[in-house]
């Protein structure tokens, strides 16, 4: 049980590392450079925000009780006509991670292998919250790119800075051995960024 518990927090800090990140790439942008699409085949920032808010809003509502890919989703729309300005697709993005971490209050070491469903096909509780680990940092691995992409030069790097690699090991090498979430150093640093 021990485990299992472990997983859980993990799981919920492994969502909130990936949330936050993508929060400090796109406070690094003008408003107008989140709508930016280099092509037509290319999604925006808020295009990108857009699906992974509809697909959390899907995913994470009644999570344990509903399939979850809800018939009121509308998927092909996620990729179409981005939120009007900055300030909707914020509260959006809130609301939706705000359902996900509601979602995970639930989950018990008890009900790890319950089965859930997505299109109709079983996922164990633990596999359902790792296909969305997989598939979150994904998106937000987009919107750094394309975030760092836009702001060239004046980027304020949200992983080891470049040519930094020995400086931080020798930092981290430096402190006692320990067993601890690694995302705990790094939510304080990236909360550490203007």
């Amino acid at each position: 049980m021990e485990a299992a518990q472990s997983y859980i927090e993990s799981s919920k800090k492994q969502f909130l590392y990936y949330k936050t990140l993508a929060e400090k790439a796109m406070a690094q942008l003008e408003p107008q450079q989140l709508f930016y699409a280099a092509n037509d085949d290319t999604n925006s920032i808020a295009l990108i925000v857009k699906h992974m808010v509809g697909n959390m809003l899907s995913r994470w509502t009644d999570f344990l009780t509903t399939d979850g890919e809800k018939e009121w989703r509308n998927r092909d729309d996620e990729f179409q006509d981005p939120y009007v300005d900055v300030e909707i697709m914020m509260q959006k993005w809130e609301e939706a991670w705000a359902v996900l971490f509601t979602a995970l209050d639930t989950v018990t070491p008890q009900n790890l292998n319950t089965i859930v469903y997505i299109r109709n096909e079983g996922h164990t509780v633990t596999e359902a919250i790792n296909r969305q680990l997989a598939h979150y940092p994904y998106h937000v691995g987009q919107i750094v790119f394309y975030a760092k992409l836009l702001k060239q030069s004046a980027w304020q790097s949200l992983s080891i800075p470049k040519n930094n690699s020995a400086q931080y090991n020798n930092g981290k090498f430096a402190q006692e051995k320990q067993t601890r979430n690694f995302t705990d150093s790094e939510l304080n640093r990236l909360n550490d960024l203007q």
